[in-house]
């Protein structure tokens, strides 16, 4: 077990950023010391805006621009420094990840935020240990994020318990024996929650069946078809964002008629605009659902709603998407760990955070001694395909230890 350095925690002040996913920064301290440059503490955001993911990357990076907007300084040691949020586009591609992570370790960042999407943070994560950086996941739910790695934290739930929700979920709600999960070869996301799922699903005496789809497949009809014919009471696709959209549209049009259950990565507005206006029903579970916080709610439309590139950003409208509220926490937690460690200097940021508690929007923040985040429920929402938003169904535990 490693040994993480606990300190107390602070309370936090907070960033500025420009709204453009693709800003950078200048000038810098010595890359051994991070990030207190002049007036200016800068924060790496390790995100995807292009690729499969970019659309839930982008919506991540809307809570930490929002959350920057709000409070644009953070006070250490007496002085105000402004804080600068530092993009690098991970592409959604474990291969693109380590040259992206390398670029903010050249910036002179001193912490890191993200990534959404598991695959790019393990794939990024030795560049950040390498250089004694410390990041901060978001939502990334892969146990393998933080295991092994003593620089990568990470503020949500994991795939194993998020996978043992949903098979809860499966149970209570339709007492489903038969489940058909289906996930991208060779995704370590996709495949590591269906192995979870099916551990738990056979465990309480379940039938699961798998399949694998390859890489850019577009037709799923073999699958859905394979699926209703097996009998499966339920569909389990924990798929990125691109594929579940086509997932959806093509289940609309065969009339699957089974439900299905999406895990995080499905709580975005584009997979539920696939299902609005059909006899669709998909349960998703998630961080964050919408009226969690008034005020956070109402801030963030605002937000979204007076910029266009906000609101592009986020699909069109105002819905919120759970990453972003996670997206507001980590940017919250990041100020909590620089106050901690009272300076930019990267190595105490790292020290600082294990000790740091928070209170945000999307529940009660603090690590434990791996580094990952203590939670223990998840929100369960179902697509309304009437109105084409989300309703919350329940809080969901896993279970019973």
């Amino acid at each position: 077990m490693r040994v993480r350095k606990v300190l107390a925690t602070v309370m936090a002040g907070i960033m500025t950023f420009s709204l453009c996913a693709c800003s950078s920064s200048t000038g810098s301290a010595p890359a051994s010391s991070g990030s207190s440059s002049g007036d200016t503490i800068k924060i790496g955001v390790f995100e995807p805006s292009t690729g499969d993911s970019a659309s839930g990357g982008k919506k991540e990076i809307l809570g930490m621009q929002y959350a920057n907007s709000e409070t644009p300084t953070v006070e250490v040691g007496g002085k105000t420094y402004n804080v600068e949020l530092v993009m690098a586009d991970n592409g959604s591609s474990a291969d693109k990840a380590p040259s992206a992570a390398s670029e903010l370790v050249g910036k002179d960042v001193s912490l890191v935020l993200g990534s959404y999407g598991s695959g790019v943070s393990m794939a990024g994560g030795p560049k950040f240990e390498e250089a004694g950086l410390a990041a901060i996941g978001v939502t990334c739910t892969n146990p393998n994020v933080t295991a092994g790695n003593d620089y990568y934290f990470r503020i949500c739930f994991l795939d194993n318990f998020q996978a043992d929700v949903l098979a809860n979920f499966a149970i209570d709600k339709f007492s489903a024996k038969k489940a058909y999960c289906l996930g991208e070869n060779g995704n370590e996301y996709d495949q590591g929650l269906v192995v979870f799922f099916k551990q738990v699903f056979e465990a309480a005496g379940g039938e699961v069946i798998t399949d694998s789809f390859p890489t850019n497949n577009s037709d799923f009809t073999s699958y859905l078809n394979k699926a209703k014919s097996e009998g499966a009471d339920v569909i389990f696709t924990p798929v990125s964002i691109a594929y579940a959209k086509q997932i959806m549209e093509q289940a609309a049009s065969l009339d699957i008629g089974i439900p299905f259950l999406g895990s995080d990565t499905l709580d975005d507005n584009m997979v539920l605009e696939a299902t609005k206006g059909t006899n669709l029903q998909l349960y998703v579970s998630t961080f964050y659902q919408e009226g969690g916080s008034e005020e956070f709610d109402k801030g963030i439309k605002e937000y979204i709603n007076g910029n266009s590139s906000a609101l592009t950003a986020n699909g069109g409208n105002d819905t919120i998407s759970a990453v972003t509220a996670m997206g507001y926490d980590a940017y919250y937690v990041a100020l909590e760990a620089i106050k901690a460690a009272g300076s930019g200097d990267k190595a105490a940021i790292k020290s600082a955070i294990s000790g740091v508690k928070y209170d945000g929007v999307s529940g009660s923040i603090a690590f434990d001694e791996v580094g990952d985040a203590v939670r223990d429920t998840a929100y369960i929402k179902t697509a309304d395909t009437a109105t084409g938003t989300w309703a919350f169904e329940k809080v969901q535990t896993g279970s019973a230890k």
